[in-house]
C-alpha cells in the first residue's frame, strides 16, 4: 500500500510548497483536488501544453505519482448534467496525459446522503465509460451520500458491470452515515476497490466532527487490516477537507501527523501487533 494526501488539505500552498513537502514527508503521490485557490484543474497553466512536461518530469524526478484526480463533477442531476460530463471529459483528458490511472466521480454530491436521478447517473456513467476505457482510465464512485450505503453502490456497479468502472472507499462516510462495520462495507465492496480516502471523526450530538487521523472513532486500523490482507497496492489518501472546513489544523500539522501515524499503523498490522 501506498500513501498519499489530497490537496483538499493545503488549499493555500503552492505547487512546488506541495510536492516539496510530498517528498520531504515520505508521500508516494499527491491526490489533486484543486490547487491554491484553483479547482478546474485542466485551465491551471502547469498543465498546459507548454507546461505539462515539466511538470511530469519534476514528479519522476521526486519519484511522486498522481494516482487520482478528484473531479468535483455530480453525475446524478439533471440539471448539472450537461457541465459534469464535460468536466469529466476535460479531467480524462487530462489523466491521459498526466498518466493518471483514476478519477473521482460523484453519485452524490455531499457526504451525507442526499436526493439524485439514477436514470440521469445511469444515463452519463453510459456515455462517460467507453471513453474512459479508450483512454485506459477508470471512473471511481466514491462511497458518499446514498453511495456510502453498500449495498446501493455495489448494486450499481453490478447494473453498469463495465471494466472502467470502480470504487472510492472513503472509510468514514459509510460508517458514520449508514453505520456499516467497515468488514462489512469491505467485503461487499473490495472487488471494484482502487483508491481509499481515510479520515477520522467523532459526533457531537448529531453533529460530524473531524478529528486528525487516529484521534476519532472511525476504526481505521481495521479498514487498513482488510486491506493489507486482501493484498491491496493502491493509495490509502488522506483527505483533511481544510479547503471546506477552514477550521481544521493547518496542512502543516495533518500532513506529518498522517503519515507518521499511518505508517506506524500498517507496522504494526504488518507485525501482526
Amino acid at each position: 500500500m501506498k500513501f498519499s494526501f489530497s490537496t483538499l488539505a493545503c488549499p493555500e500552498w503552492t505547487w512546488p510548497q506541495i510536492f516539496s513537502a510530498a517528498r520531504d514527508l515520505g508521500f508516494d503521490g499527491i491526490e489533486l483536488r484543486g490547487i491554491a485557490a484553483h479547482v478546474d484543474l485542466p485551465r491551471m497553466t502547469i498543465f498546459a501544453p507548454e507546461h505539462i512536461e515539466e511538470t511530469k518530469g519534476e514528479l519522476n524526478r521526486l519519484a511522486l505519482e498522481i494516482p487520482l484526480l478528484a473531479t468535483g463533477a455530480f453525475l446524478g442531476s439533471r440539471e448539472k448534467q450537461e457541465s459534469a460530463v464535460k468536466e469529466v471529459k476535460e479531467y480524462m483528458a487530462l489523466a491521459e496525459k498526466l498518466g493518471t490511472p483514476h478519477l473521482r466521480i460523484l453519485g452524490d454530491i455531499a457526504p451525507e446522503p442526499g436526493q439524485i436521478d439514477q436514470d440521469i447517473l445511469v444515463e452519463n456513467l453510459e456515455e462517460l465509460l467507453p471513453i474512459a476505457a479508450e483512454k485506459g482510465r477508470m471512473l471511481l464512485i466514491e462511497t458518499n451520500g446514498v453511495f456510502a450505503d453498500s449495498n446501493v453502490l455495489a448494486a450499481l456497479i453490478e447494473k453498469m458491470n463495465h471494466k472502467a468502472l470502480g470504487v472510492l472507499w472513503d472509510i468514514h462516510h459509510p460508517y458514520r452515515y449508514f453505520y456499516e462495520p467497515v468488514a462489512e462495507t469491505f467485503h461487499r465492496l473490495s472487488s471494484h476497490i482502487r483508491h481509499v480516502h481515510m479520515k477520522d471523526s467523532v459526533m457531537d450530538g448529531d453533529k460530524v466532527v473531524y478529528k486528525m487521523f487516529g484521534r476519532g472513532d472511525i476504526p481505521l486500523k481495521e479498514a487498513m487490516t482488510l486491506l493489507y490482507e486482501a493484498n491491496f497496492d493502491g493509495y490509502l489518501s488522506l483527505e483533511w477537507v481544510k479547503r471546506w472546513c477552514a477550521d481544521l489544523e493547518a496542512p502543516g500539522i495533518s500532513l506529518p501527523h498522517y503519515i507518521t501515524v499511518a505508517r506506524s499503523m500498517l507496522n504494526k498490522i504488518q507485525q501482526g501487533k
